[in-house]
């Protein structure tokens, strides 16, 4: 399974450095020279619902550019909780440019175990059970948003739809792998939200 771990953002200057946003509590592990991340476009790119280019003009560089389906980090330096990056290969702002927004990936096959038992990679979570102590079942994790104060769990309803819950120990007392469940103590109407 693909974990992300990061999001490229704005360029940097003209040589093709670009902001990286880091979703990983480890950005020095997972960010060192010569690393390998998988790409992803987001789905607000991968299709154009602009307007058709006139007959005979030359798309700016940036569009020319197809994003690799993988990106080795050749540098990385921090600046105010932000990486800035360069990759192979991307020497010039107008395709820096063109990688805005692209997500950076790892296999969690080759992750270890988290070491602390109360942290937990994403793709553990997935797929889980949701339920209340008194064993009522109210859906499965569809996935993980890290968002700015908490992790929210995205709870893919019994009944259908989704609902968000803070990932916090109040809230997820009890989250059991083994088990193939979370245990969940929600105030009454989160899930009606």
């Amino acid at each position: 399974m693909l974990l992300v771990v990061g999001q490229i953002g704005k360029p940097h200057g003209i040589r093709g450095e670009v902001t990286v946003v880091v979703r990983t509590d480890e950005p020095e592990e997972r960010f060192t020279a010569g690393s390998v991340f998988i790409t992803e476009v987001p789905r607000d790119r991968r299709v154009s619902a602009g307007p058709a280019a006139a007959p005979g003009a030359q798309p700016p560089a940036s569009e020319k550019f197809e994003v690799p389906k993988e990106l080795v980090l050749e540098s990385i330096r921090w600046h105010q909780g932000r990486g800035i990056a360069v990759f192979e290969g991307i020497h010039d702002r107008n395709v820096a440019e063109a990688l805005k927004g692209v997500f950076l990936q790892v296999d969690s096959a080759g992750l270890a175990p988290p070491e602390d038992p109360e942290e937990f990679h994403d793709h553990q979570l997935v797929g889980l059970r949701v339920e209340s102590a008194d064993g009522t079942e109210h859906g499965t994790v569809q996935r993980i948003e890290h968002a700015p104060s908490s992790d929210l769990i995205v709870l893919a309803k019994k009944g259908g739809g989704t609902a968000l819950i803070p990932f916090v120990t109040v809230m997820v007392p009890i989250v059991d792998l083994r088990g193939g469940r979370i245990v969940v103590d929600l105030p009454e109407g989160l899930l009606d939200l």
